[in-house]
């Protein structure tokens, strides 16, 4: 079995393209929500209050994730403390999924900051889902209702879609004009062969 990763940057429609991969039968771990269950438990919890004080998670018990996006996209060493606890842990959940899926040709790991994180080298191939900026920004202004600011500090921490590109095995554009599910095809059938 193949271990596929699947990266792209915030707004690039990733999430659309696993799904496409999902309804061709790929199983596809999703690491950011798997990172949102982490957050809710005891010993990420405490050790994110060490990190950041008492009032980052709410009186409910759940994270105030605007508070936390605003400390850690603002300041490079908190992003590198949060990841750095957050992505082992996600990494060892990935390891364990696996282990229900070793008849498939191949699994999708979707994941934002692959590279960024230093992780291609877990994984057999890259996918980078790649569009550009404009499209991007008015993708997550509109699904998240943030402003325009908010979006590009976020997208500032990510590596450009050029040089992802370079360093995926396959690109699969969607700037709005390629169509999306023949690019999957596509990729789909080399995987599996």
């Amino acid at each position: 079995m193949l271990k596929v990763a699947i990266t792209g940057n915030i707004g690039s429609g990733k999430s659309t393209v696993s799904k496409i991969f999902g309804s061709l039968g790929i199983p596809v771990f999703i690491a950011d929500e798997e990172a949102r269950k982490l957050y809710e438990e005891e010993i990420v919890s405490r050790q994110v209050k060490e990190m950041f004080g008492e009032d980052i998670y709410e009186s409910t018990g759940k994270l105030n994730k605007q508070k936390l996006a605003q400390i850690i996209f603002n300041d490079a060493s908190a992003l590198r403390q949060i990841n750095n606890l957050i992505h082992p842990l996600t990494l060892e959940r990935y390891t364990e999924w696996l282990d229900e899926y070793q008849e498939h040709p191949y699994t999708l790991h979707e994941s934002a900051i692959l590279f960024e994180n230093k992780l291609a080298h877990h994984f057999d191939k890259i996918i980078n889902v790649s569009a550009p900026i404009e499209i991007r920004l008015q993708r997550v202004k509109t699904r998240e209702k943030e402003e325009n600011q908010r979006v590009l500090e976020r997208m500032r921490n990510q590596m450009p879609d050029e040089e992802k590109d370079r360093r995926a095995d396959f690109v699969i554009n969607n700037n709005g004009k390629q169509f999306l599910i023949p690019q999957v095809i596509e990729i789909d059938k080399l995987l599996r062969e």
